[in-house]
């Protein structure tokens, strides 16, 4: 199974963009979820996670800014990102924790990445 990122692009400085991520087939059980973005020439670094039960936790630098959301019932997360910033260019990527694929335990499954350019 793979993990589905869309909706990166190129918008301009204080302009929003929504990310979404989805599995390939059918899994469950699915625990955490997250957003993680890796700019040019740096480390990937966290954006958000979310909690089976809607717990979230952002990276710093998106707090107030960035919403995650998850929709258990289809087993995606979305990124609402506002305000956004040249600084928030980079390679976004979706994770999941843990999951059951056809009677497999998955762990730390990511998507192949979308790109996100902000223009100044």
């Amino acid at each position: 199974v793979q993990l589905q990122a869309s909706g990166g692009g190129l918008v301009q400085a204080g302009g929003s963009l929504r990310l979404s991520c989805a599995p390939s087939g059918s899994i469950s059980s699915v625990t955490d979820m997250g957003w993680y973005r890796q700019p040019p020439g740096k480390q990937r670094e966290i954006v958000a996670r979310i909690g089976s039960a809607g717990s979230t936790n952002y990276g710093d630098s998106v707090k107030g800014r960035f919403t995650i959301s998850r929709d258990n019932a289809k087993n995606t997360v979305d990124l609402r990102m506002n305000s956004l910033k040249p600084e928030d260019t980079a390679v976004y990527y979706c994770n999941f924790e843990d999951f059951w694929y056809r009677g497999r335990y998955h762990s730390n499954q990511w998507g192949q990445g979308t790109q996100v350019t902000v223009s100044s």
